[in-house]
């Protein structure tokens, strides 16, 4: 139970909360030679140390399919949308002592000319999905950023996709900090093995999401040590989402998101903003947003949950964060500091509609149709077909603990649609006009434009 608790502070929920699959696969270690292990202390240099770079395979095409870990894009987002590629290859070397053995998926412009320079990294989520590559996907491959998923958690699923491909996977409890290091120096490295020789790779950040940010936040005390081989720091900045921890200051810039799931607990960092040198800091934190997405999530469909899922467009939002982070450490650009939401004692203070006040704002809570609140709950008795995840999670327990990291969301009805606002016609000309300004004030992406208005054509009333 002390190890759930810990777990739970990590995450930034309440104890007595159910603790996620997501949650539980990162705390046991899953994978060969982990299960049901806590890691044990790793030791870190005493003073700036060089990694190893890691062997690298050439890209692996067989035997049979590479397990897919973005299982939950946008529809008519994907990849070949975007004239992207995705190409695995096996790392090797040795971490903490031992040997290792184990993948990274490499996602980039088809045409290395379209590359930006800037690479997005992220330890695979325990679920068996890249999140932070999902939520900032259509952002990141309108940029030509590239993106790379390193496998440390969650070895086992991999391995029962594919077992002949899989067969050597091998990543012991202890080693995740020093293999996420050394594939950091690989992608910066000029090495004619590493999958981005040839191309000039200006920043690299690392960000990770619930479980996985709990895997950065770990990170942190290495990343004071490790270095290239030519003594350069690794990784240019840090973001950690779907967390509400205290996180200690580091020599690069951090951008923090917690959700409403964070914000309505007593857990929530009161860490103000920071511009100084090893104390570069920013807080954001977008009312409507749940801990998990549930707009586009492949896992949550059909809905499993007691309550109708949240359509708030989670992605739109966490790239604003990434593109800040980007600006920053690529050029130096201070992203502008932000309201949090306002807390009414332990809890969000709620406006008129039901929605939290203050926080960064937009169009789904400015010019709202529903009422946002966290957490659901899984349906009682289980839905008759659930998607295949909650099937071979559990079932019911599984729906339980999903449900419970997402938001869920109570729509108006069309009597109090038509007092807000009049028709159909003004309703979306007030969103597009709210857009257009929080587009212009840095708050919202263009490239998401289509999508949040496409889900203001859904509203009908």
């Amino acid at each position: 139970m002390r190890t759930v608790r810990a777990l739970a502070m990590i995450l930034g929920l309440t104890v007595g909360i159910a603790v996620s699959p997501w949650a539980m696969a990162q705390e046991q270690g899953r994978g060969q030679g982990g299960r049901g292990q806590a890691p044990p202390p790793v030791p870190l240099p005493e003073s700036p140390t060089a990694v190893a770079l890691p062997a690298v395979s050439e890209p692996v095409t067989g035997p049979g399919a590479m397990y897919d870990s973005t299982q939950s894009l946008a529809p008519g987002k994907g990849l070949a949308n975007f004239k992207y590629e995705a190409k695995e290859y096996f790392i090797s070397g040795t971490a903490n002592g031992q040997p290792y053995k184990t993948r990274i998926v490499v996602r980039k412009p088809s045409s290395n000319s379209k590359f930006s320079g800037l690479v997005l990294v992220e330890p695979m989520h325990p679920s068996g999905s890249a999140h932070m590559f999902e939520y900032t996907s259509v952002y990141s491959m309108s940029s030509g950023h590239a993106a790379v998923e390193i496998l440390t958690g969650g070895l086992q699923q991999v391995i029962d996709s594919n077992p002949e491909r899989y067969k050597d996977v091998r990543v012991a409890p202890g080693q995740t900090s020093e293999i996420l290091a050394q594939v950091g120096s690989l992608i910066k490295s000029k090495e004619a093995s590493s999958p981005f020789a040839g191309l000039a790779v200006r920043k690299i950040v690392l960000a990770g999401t619930s479980a996985t940010a709990g895997t950065l936040i770990q990170y942190l005390p290495a990343h004071m040590v490790y270095r290239t081989p030519d003594m350069q720091r690794i990784y240019d900045g840090f973001m950690p989402t779907s967390n509400g921890s205290v996180i200690r200051q580091v020599d690069v810039p951090l951008i923090h998101e917690p959700t409403m799931h964070e914000v309505r607990t007593a857990n929530i960092t009161t860490r103000p903003d920071g511009d100084a040198p090893g104390d570069q800091y920013r807080l954001y934190e977008f009312p409507g947003m749940g801990h998990v997405d549930t707009h586009d999530n492949a896992r949550l469909q059909p809905n499993p949950c007691k309550y109708p899922l949240s359509t708030f467009l989670m992605q739109a939002y966490m790239s604003v964060a990434l593109n800040y982070l980007f600006q920053w450490v690529d050029k130096g650009t201070l992203p502008p500091k932000a309201d949090r939401i306002m807390k009414d004692g332990a809890s969000m203070a709620l406006d008129e509609h039901g929605n939290p006040r203050g926080g960064i704002r937009n169009p789904y809570v400015d010019v709202p149709v529903t009422k946002y609140s966290v957490p659901n709950e899984g349906a009682v008795p289980l839905i008759a077909n659930p998607s295949a995840y909650v099937t071979k999670n559990g079932g019911q327990q599984a729906a339980n603990q999903m449900c419970s990291l997402s938001a869920y969301q109570t729509d108006f009805s069309k009597d109090q649609l038509k007092q807000l606002y009049g028709s159909k016609k003004n309703y979306r000309s007030k969103v597009e006009k709210r857009l257009a300004e929080l587009e212009k004030n840095g708050w919202s992406l263009p490239v998401y434009r289509e999508m949040v208005l496409a889900d203001a054509a859904k509203i009908e009333f």
